[in-house]
């Protein structure tokens, strides 16, 4: 099995540029939040309890993370709890309004995504790896444990094995 350096790492090596990185932060979230909403409305009754697509979805993607990174695997299951949730509040209003409103957050999410691989210059890492899908989540968490100073060991093996951020420039004509 694959490590969370060699996932985050080839991860990284799609989204170097700052900005491809910070449309991430936007359409990762609206991503996953529509697709928690769309397997939200597929669901069966257990007993008392109702078990959704959504839930089954998160379950299994929350034990790739837990597999991969105790630490990093807990704050994902939260995550990805309130992502079933939202996704259960937007499939609990009427169709069309479920449909519109997980589809249209779908389309932005992507739309969003592709400006920053035009930054980037770059395709998503999904084209070439599909669990690069279940990895973009946990790439946004781990950019944010680096900017707060934690788990400084992964951002090493994987600064050394994709290289460092970088900002793009624009240069200034006079």
């Amino acid at each position: 099995m694959r490590t969370l350096g060699d996932h985050l790492s080839s991860y990284a090596s799609y989204h170097r540029d700052r900005r491809n990185i910070v449309t991430h932060f936007v359409g990762i979230p609206v991503i996953v939040l529509s697709v928690a909403a769309l397997l939200a409305r597929a669901a069966i009754d257990v007993g008392a309890v109702s078990i959704s697509a959504a839930t089954v979805v998160a379950i299994a993607t929350c034990g790739f993370y837990v597999a991969l990174d105790r630490r990093f695997g807990l704050v994902m299951s939260v995550l990805m709890s309130l992502a079933v949730w939202g996704g259960t509040a937007i499939a609990a209003q009427s169709f069309g309004v479920w449909l519109g409103v997980s589809l249209g957050l779908f389309v932005i999410g992507w739309a969003v995504q592709f400006v920053g691989h035009g930054f980037e210059g770059k395709k998503p890492a999904f084209v070439d790896d599909l669990i690069g899908l279940a990895v973009g989540p946990l790439f946004l968490v781990a950019e944010i444990a680096f900017a707060l100073g934690l788990r400084d060991d992964v951002r090493r093996e994987v600064e050394r094995r994709a290289g460092p951020t970088r900002a793009r420039t624009v240069a200034i004509a006079r």
